[in-house]
This record gives C-alpha cells, structure tokens and sequence, in this order.
C-alpha cells in the first residue's frame, strides 16, 4: 500500500475534524469518535493519548487543541490548518444561521413574546448552577468574598 501523500493527509485531517464536529458538541464527547478516526489510520495509539493528556493540560477549547494537536503531529503547520477548518466551519455554519434567523424574526412580536419567556427560565437556570456550586463547596472554602460577589452581581 502506498504511503499517502501530503495533500491527501491534509484533506483527511479536513474532513476528520468536519465530521467529528458535525457529529458531536465536540469537547470530551468527541474523544471517542477521534480516536477511531485517527488511530491506526494518521496517528498511533500513543500519539493520541498524548494529543489528549496535551488538551487537557493547556486552557482553551478542548476540540480546537485537539485539531492543533493532532494536525501537526500528522501534517505540519498545513495540518493545523486544515484541521483548524474543519473544526470551526461547523460551529461558524450554525452560529451565522442563528444569528440570521433572529435577526430576520427580531420585530415580530412572537419573537419578542420568546424572549420574554426565555427570560425567567435562563435565571432560574443560573440560580440552580449557583445553587449546586455553593452546595457542592467546603465550609472552609466559603468566605466573605465570593459571597459578596455574588450578591453584588444578582
């Protein structure tokens, strides 16, 4: 079997990260589909562990360093890249159609009818995180501070 060619690596890594985040909300729940994509076909089993343990160690969006990561070790700079585009074009695609959406329906009146009832339900949702966050802390890790800031910000 021949060795793949340069274009070939970089067009697979394209489409290895477009479909990853087509398929997936990306982040840790597309490790899986990652990995039988790339293993064995442009990178092996111990690249991919260590492109995983390398995401989780630098701060960002798990799924771009992934695309970073993975993309170099297979294809270079232009791997990168080509594994930068096919991960953000999904996310870009969906964004920009919502985006287009309420911007087409924001003088309506159902559409401003939503938006009130979005409202209520996104504080309760925030209240319910708060909740469990201060729920789930050590006494001894509560003071004064973080309680006063969020006080302030409600």
């Amino acid at each position: 079997m021949n060795e793949p060619t340069k274009l070939q690596v970089w067009l697979r890594l394209f489409w290895i990260f477009l479909k990853v985040n087509l398929l997936t909300t990306a982040g840790p729940t597309s490790i899986g589909l990652l990995y039988k994509e790339c293993v064995g076909k442009i990178m092996t089993e111990a690249q991919f562990v260590e492109a995983v343990g390398f995401s989780n160690l630098v701060p960002g969006s798990e799924a771009l360093k992934l695309a970073m990561f993975i993309g170099f070790s297979s294809g270079g700079i232009p791997g990168v890249m080509a594994a930068l585009l096919g991960a953000i074009i999904p996310p870009t695609v969906i964004m920009l159609t919502v985006a287009s959406f309420l911007l087409r329906f924001q003088g309506q009146d159902w559409m401003k009818d939503f938006i009130k009832g979005m409202t209520p339900a996104i504080v309760v949702l925030l209240v319910l995180v708060a909740w469990q966050l201060f729920r789930s802390a050590s006494p001894k890790s509560v003071t004064w501070r973080p309680m006063l800031l969020a006080g302030l910000s409600f």
